[in-house]
C-alpha cells in the first residue's frame, strides 16, 4: 500500500516550499514524510573526485535544512531522509512508486506569468503514474506558514472516465474541510460550423445538456461525501483560462493528464499545461487512464 508523502529538495526557495506543504498534507493524511535528494554522477574520468564530496555535502545539508525546518513545524510528524543516485528524473519517478504523492517545487514568477517549471518537474511528472503537486514559492515570509481559507479548484472533462481524479479532489477538500469547485469548458459540436444560421437556442440547449452531463459524473462523489460543499460550473470556452483565474483564492487546483503509452513518450493536455504555468496555487496532476 502507498502510505508516504514523498518530497524532492535540493536546498532551494522551491524546494523550501514543497517540503513545508509537502509536511502539511502528511500531517493531513496522518502518514509520514520522506525528503529525498537525487545526486547525479556522470561515469567519467572528467569528474573530480572531490566534487563528489562537495556535491554529497551539499546535499546532506539539503536534506538536514529541511528536515529540520518540516520538524520544527511538525513536530509529531514521522519524517525520513534518503539521498539518491542517478539522474533526478528517473531517480525521483522511481521513488514516487511507492508513495501515496509525489510533491515537487516550481519557480513562480509573479502572477501573471506564473510557474516557470524545469525541466526536471516537468519530465519527473510524465514519468510517474503517483499524483504529483507543484509548489510556487509563496509572497509571504518564509517563516510564516500559509493558512488559506480557500477552496479546492477541479477541472474535469466529462467525455473522460477520470475517477482517479476526482477520488484525489473530493479526498483532499475533505481532509481539509474546504469547498470543492467543479469545472467545465465546453466548445460547440464542430457540426454548428456548417450550419447555414446561428441559433442561439442550440447553444443554451448544449450548456444545459453538459451542465446535466457535469452533474451526473458528481453524484456518485456527492453521495460518498455528503457533508462536503461542492459547486459546479460548465462554461463555453477555454477551460485552461477559467482554471488559472479560479487558482487565485484556491488552496489547490487538480488536473488529470491521460496516460499515453507511445513510442513519442508522455505529454501533458493543453489544459493541464496552461494550469502548470499560469496559476498561483499549488498544483496537483493526477494520471488517469
Amino acid at each position: 500500500m502507498k502510505h508516504h508523502v514523498t518530497v524532492g529538495v535540493d536546498g532551494s526557495p522551491e524546494s523550501r516550499a514543497a517540503a513545508r506543504w509537502g509536511a502539511r498534507e502528511a500531517a493531513l493524511r496522518e502518514v509520514p514524510l520522506r525528503l529525498v535528494h537525487a545526486v547525479d554522477w556522470l561515469i567519467s574520468p572528467a569528474v573530480p573526485v572531490p566534487g563528489r564530496d562537495v556535491a554529497d555535502r551539499w546535499a546532506d545539508e539539503a536534506l538536514t535544512e529541511a528536515l529540520e525546518d518540516v520538524r520544527r513545524r511538525h513536530p509529531g510528524l514521522e519524517v525520513s531522509t534518503r539521498c539518491l543516485s542517478g539522474r533526478p528524473v528517473a531517480a525521483l519517478a522511481a521513488e514516487a512508486v511507492d508513495a501515496g504523492l509525489l510533491v515537487l517545487g516550481s519557480r513562480g514568477v509573479g502572477g501573471l506569468v506564473g510557474f516557470l517549471v524545469g525541466s526536471v518537474s516537468l519530465s519527473t511528472l510524465v514519468a510517474t503514474e503517483t499524483p504529483v503537486v507543484l509548489v510556487r514559492v509563496s509572497d509571504a515570509p518564509e517563516e510564516a506558514e500559509p493558512v488559506r481559507d480557500g477552496e479546492i479548484v477541479l477541472g474535469v472533462d466529462i467525455h473522460e472516465a477520470a475517477d482517479k481524479v476526482l477520488t484525489f479532489a473530493f479526498e483532499e477538500a475533505d481532509r481539509r474541510r474546504c469547498a470543492l469547485r467543479v469545472i467545465h469548458g465546453w466548445t460547440m459540436p464542430s457540426i454548428y460550423q456548417y450550419a447555414p444560421f446561428f441559433d442561439p437556442e442550440n447553444e443554451r440547449e448544449v450548456g444545459r445538456s453538459v451542465s446535466v452531463m457535469l452533474d451526473d459524473m458528481l453524484m456518485p462523489w456527492r453521495h460518498k461525501f455528503p457533508s462536503l460543499s461542492v459547486t459546479h460550473e460548465a462554461f463555453m470556452g477555454a477551460a485552461g483560462d477559467q482554471l488559472v483565474r479560479a487558482a487565485a483564492s484556491a488552496d489547490l487546483v487538480v488536473v488529470g493528464r491521460r496516460l499515453r503509452r507511445s513510442p513519442l513518450g508522455a505529454h501533458l493536455g493543453s489544459v493541464a499545461h496552461a494550469v502548470l504555468h499560469h496559476a498561483a496555487a499549488p498544483v496537483a496532476v493526477v494520471a488517469h487512464d
